[in-house]
């Protein structure tokens, strides 16, 4: 095992390089740990072409691959091909008698009187869903023996369909996993090179239907993700990067890429997890516990909170919304997503109805202002059109706008159906656009029983300044941060992950009758479990960390909420500490509690941590509350709705602002990838590490 000194040391490599693929731009952020300076690049996504959009940002960015030692990936493939149902073909081999589980699922009809409601639809069609002789018992033991003749046929007749991927769920694997073991190694025997997933590989939890879908996703997008990971890693190689390549997982921590191959459902949310563990790390700094994180890319807006310093996690995600959602029962960040990005297109629909997104114009073609053949006009279209964004000066003056042709794709597509001016019409896209954004932001705070006002929301992402203070004022937020470097921020948040592991165990015990020495060794194992694998490690973590949590209920309840449980609660055997947590957690959950009721135990769960070593954030030069003259670039006619329409605003450099410096609004700041607006009322003050905090509206509204 090698540490992070002498790996650095043993190839020359001083540098982490991270990479974030988004819809529109793939962003990089390096890390020299000889000099501990931040470097950042960003070039178009290559759809199709991953690997190429990735090298554009490194040679765009001057980086010396070969000086590296550990390579940061986070990527949307995983979650684009759920989305898109264009994964492999994929079989599903279940215990026998339940080959239905998977497209009955939970019933759910969440609005009950909607006559076109249409429910979930398995990613696995019926024809390729065989069922297994065999069957345990709820305890793990054997009710039924795995017919492994039976078995070996069906994987025969899975090779004759030319199935790309198999996915396996046996009942109550979670307790004994002997079977899906077997059934898995004669899959490989029969059909050498298939990509396979087991459930108990991934979820160690209850509930069937919840195991089936995180199985059948994994399988399902298992091909071409592998696929593509092993590309990158052997583009890496050709290229001379002598180090270890690791994956962000939706938690926010690292894995090794050879996991991430197998794994690659948990690499569902790995950008905007990066974004919201990038943003802990601001908070952290500022000595801010609660925050909302809130990134603005080119296709989507996402949201997730950090609460007393750490981001709000969740044992299982929805994709595809509740209605005809599919789950994925694995701990990730809770973060909520809508299709409303800088690059979402406007278009109008039956009765001249303007609608915004989900559609995205990406970054082929792009916004009708990148000049790459984009028609349609989008939300960048009409920031350029209100004045927003500068034709001349986008990402630094790299890439020449097009506003003429803006201008008259908006007349033709929207203003002039809708019997406006185009600079009517670009308004009223964004108002659409940040109405929709704010729902993300509710979805993580108010629906999660939390005061979106009483929190500071942190945004980023190339597009989230430019609508952060219109966001913050449709939810009545006070104060809004524009971090450092908000345009690269989810590459740059990769480089404060650590190294992750999360364990759980199903148990079902009440807690009035727990017996805390057969607790303690469920989690004894869990934690061998995760410092073997930070053992098995290329890099060695600077320390390890250990958090304990549960999932509990009240008896006669269905459903179970996650509990974080420190250590000595267990040390204590303190049985009214664990129940006051949970009364507590269901009580901001539910907006409601029963402390006089009876709890249940319904799993226990483990994380085990890696800590890495963090970039530092050096202060920024110390100035006045007047910005220095050479950070006004220039002032320019920018509309703002709340003055009647376009005001001379003045435009500032943000790398020349200094610490104190006071700007008040309608003002611009500009960097290389981003622009923030402050908009008439409110205040930015920047802050010693150079933060952009501004406080919405003024004391005098």
């Amino acid at each position: 095992m090698t540490s992070q000194k002498e790996a650095a040391a043993g190839s020359n490599g001083h540098l982490r390089i991270a990479v974030d693929i988004g819809g529109t731009f793939t962003d990089l952020a390096i890390f020299d740990e000889k000099n501990g300076e931040l470097s950042f690049g960003k070039a178009l996504s290559t759809h199709g072409q991953l690997v190429d959009g990735i090298q554009n940002t490194l040679n765009g960015a001057g980086a010396n691959i070969d000086e590296g030692y550990l390579f940061l990936h986070g990527s949307t493939i995983a979650i684009n091909t759920l989305l898109e149902r264009n994964g492999a073909r994929t079989a599903l081999l279940i215990t026998e008698g339940f080959r239905d589980i998977y497209e009955i699922g939970r019933v759910n009809r969440p609005d009950a009187y909607n006559l076109f409601f249409s429910k979930h639809e398995p990613l696995i069609p019926r024809s390729l869903r065989f069922e297994v002789p065999e069957r345990l018992l709820a305890d793990g033991s054997v009710h039924h023996a795995l017919d492994e003749a039976r078995v070996r046929e069906l994987a025969r007749h899975l090779k004759s369909l030319n199935v790309e991927a198999v996915a396996i769920l046996l009942l109550h694997s979670y307790r004994n996993p002997a079977h899906e073991i077997r059934v898995r190694e004669i899959v490989q025997e029969e059909i050498p090179g298939v990509f396979v997933t087991a459930s108990h590989e991934l979820s160690q939890e209850y509930r069937e239907f919840e195991r089936v879908s995180t199985a059948a996703s994994n399988a399902y997008v298992g091909p071409r993700v592998s696929a593509y990971l092993g590309e990158l890693e052997a583009h890496l190689g050709e290229k001379g990067f002598p180090g270890d390549f690791y994956a962000v997982q939706s938690t926010g921590g690292l894995f090794p890429v050879e996991h991430a191959r197998r794994e690659c459902v948990r690499m569902l949310e790995s950008g905007p997890a990066a974004g919201v563990i990038g943003a802990q790390a601001i908070c952290a700094q500022l000595g801010l516990g609660d925050a909302i994180a809130f990134d603005m890319g080119g296709t989507t807006a996402k949201a997730g909170v950090i609460s007393e310093g750490k981001p709000l996690t969740s044992s299982s995600a929805l994709i595809g919304g509740y209605e005809k959602a599919l789950p994925i029962q694995i701990p990730m960040i809770d973060i909520f997503e809508v299709g409303t990005g800088g690059g979402s297109i406007a278009r109008l629909e039956v009765g001249n109805a303007l609608r915004v997104g989900p559609q995205s114009a990406g970054s082929i073609p792009g916004p009708v202002c990148y000049r790459r053949g984009g028609t349609e006009p989008t939300v960048t279209d009409a920031n350029l059109i209100l004045g927003r964004l500068d034709a001349e000066n986008f990402l630094g003056g790299e890439m020449l706008l097009d506003k003429e042709g803006t201008e008259r794709a908006m007349q033709e597509k929207v203003a002039g159906p809708l019997g406006l001016g185009f600079v009517e019409a670009a308004d009223g896209i964004l108002r659409i656009a940040v109405t929709a954004m704010s729902h993300a932001v509710k979805a993580v705070t108010t629906e999660r029983g939390l005061d979106a006002g009483a929190f500071t929301m942190v945004v980023y992402g190339g597009a989230g300044p430019l609508h952060a203070s219109a966001i913050a004022r449709e939810l009545g937020i006070r104060k809004v941060l524009i971090p450092f470097a908000p345009g690269y921020f989810s590459a740059y948040g990769m480089l404060f992950s650590d190294l992750r592991y999360d364990y759980v165990r199903s148990v079902f015990r009440k807690l009035e009758d727990l017996s805390f020495d057969e607790i303690e060794a469920i989690y004894r194992e869990m934690e061998q479990e995760g410092r073997k694998a930070l053992g098995d490690s290329a890099v060695t973590p600077e320390s390890v960390e250990i958090e304990r949590g549960a999932d509990m209920r009240y008896v006669g309840q269905e459903h179970a909420v996650s509990v974080e449980l420190p250590a000595e609660f267990f040390e204590r055997q303190d049985r009214a500490a664990i129940k006051e947590r949970f009364d507590s957690v269901h009580a901001v959950r539910y907006g409601t509690s029963a402390p006089a009721e009876a709890a249940d135990l319904v799993s226990l769960r483990m994380t085990v941590r890696g800590i890495m070593r963090k970039p530092p954030r050096n202060a920024v030069e110390e100035g006045s509350a007047t910005p220095p003259a050479n950070a006004l670039r220039a002032t320019k006619d920018v509309y703002f709705r709340s003055c009647g329409g376009f005001v001379s605003t003045p435009v500032y450099r943000r790398p020349l602002l200094q610490s104190g410096n006071r700007v008040e609004g309608p003002a611009l700041v500009e960097e290389h990838a981003s622009t923030t607006v402050i908009q008439p009322g409110d205040v930015a003050v920047v802050d010693a590490y150079g933060n952009l905090q501004i406080s919405i509206g003024s004391e005098q509204e």
